[in-house]
């Protein structure tokens, strides 16, 4: 696998102060060591703030976030743009549009990268994975591992994770965007700007608020939901559940779909 910019210039990071495992030093410590300040107060329409100046570099963090998760994938993602955009930006606010992952090809993917691999080092996210099967309640149990949020830990899982998933953003009742893994099987029924299908977990959120409990998380669907079927297939022959993370607060919701064979 191709090492990313924002996942590079993290190991080089690490490197330099001498961190094996991250999960085990705070990461307050780490903006610290790296001669930033971090301070935590009210934010109007913000999740985080990098202010640059010749002598100090300033990162907030809106104290009103409220999962913790979220909290230090935020400082992390900060963190990102101290190392990698200093010259290059003199103030900047992150909120959870420029947080999301789908972001390509700019400074926000780069940050999140350097903060997925600074909170979910890469070679013990494949050690924690390596062996388990699949289900939200692994997303859960990797999300406790690495104190980061369950949003971040699906992406991260789909880049390194045993088994193949797929992943359907939705905002607003309307699919923004979706990644399938390279030489996938199946092919995607492209949604994109369009309302989910309307046999999804996803719809049933936005057209009904249903939202599932842990237990009820894994909520099988039809192949045809997200997928092409072909003229020769039948839908019953194949087993496809889906499991919601949503943002009640952002109408938001993230659709993690994958095949049990």
């Amino acid at each position: 696998m191709t090492i990313s910019k924002g996942a590079f210039a993290c190991k080089q990071m690490l490197d330099r102060v001498g961190l094996d495992d991250p999960t085990e030093f705070p990461i307050e410590l780490i903006v610290f060591g790296e001669g930033a300040t971090l301070r935590e107060q009210p934010l109007s329409n913000a999740d985080g703030r990098i202010v640059f100046g010749n002598k100090k570099t300033i990162i907030t963090i809106n104290s009103n976030i409220e999962y913790e998760g979220k909290r230090r994938f935020t400082i992390a993602h900060e963190l990102g743009h101290y190392e990698m955009h200093r010259n290059l930006i003199p103030i900047h606010d992150d909120t959870d549009a420029t947080l999301e992952y789908f972001q390509k090809g700019n400074q926000e993917t780069e940050a999140n990268e350097f903060a997925s691999e600074l909170l979910m080092p890469e070679k013990l996210f494949i050690k924690e994975c390596s062996g388990k099967k699949f289900s939200p309640d692994l997303l859960r149990q990797l999300s406790n591992r690495f104190k980061t949020s369950l949003t971040s830990i699906a992406y991260r899982y789909f880049n390194l994770g045993d088994h193949p998933i797929c992943l359907f953003y939705s905002y607003n009742n309307k699919v923004k965007y979706w990644k399938r893994p390279e030489s996938y099987p199946h092919f995607i029924n492209d949604r994109t700007k369009l309302t989910p299908p309307d046999d999804s977990v996803a719809y049933e959120f936005f057209e009904k608020r249903t939202i599932y409990q842990k237990h009820e998380s894994k909520q099988p669907i039809w192949k045809s939901t997200w997928f092409v079927l072909n003229n020769w297939e039948n839908d019953r022959n194949y087993k496809f559940y889906e499991y919601c993370i949503i943002t009640q607060k952002y109408n938001t919701v993230l659709s993690i779909v994958w095949e049990e064979i």
